[in-house]
């Protein structure tokens, strides 16, 4: 098993779980129970592992969830006061 994501951003996590199992990776997600022993502080990142015959479509998948990530975040950038109320 290999690592190919790090993270402590839920969404980010589960998000990558679900592109990588549509890809066929068997992804493993450890240290995924820390959060009983270090009191939900976050200070423990999560871990994906796929095997390691998988590494290179995982790395592949996951460049996916990078180019979603970048664009979310370009989106509300490009347009800041689209939140506000306008009245």
């Amino acid at each position: 098993m290999i690592e190919v994501l790090r993270t402590n951003n839920p969404v980010r996590l589960d998000y990558a779980v679900v592109l990588l199992n549509r890809a066929g990776c068997h992804p493993f997600v450890a240290d995924r129970f820390m959060s009983a022993t270090e009191g939900g502080i976050l200070a423990f990142e999560r871990r994906i592992l796929v095997p390691d015959e998988w590494e290179t479509v995982a790395r592949e998948t996951l460049k996916q969830l990078d180019a979603e990530m970048a664009t979310l975040s370009d989106d509300a950038e490009a347009d800041p006061e689209a939140d506000e109320d306008p009245a």
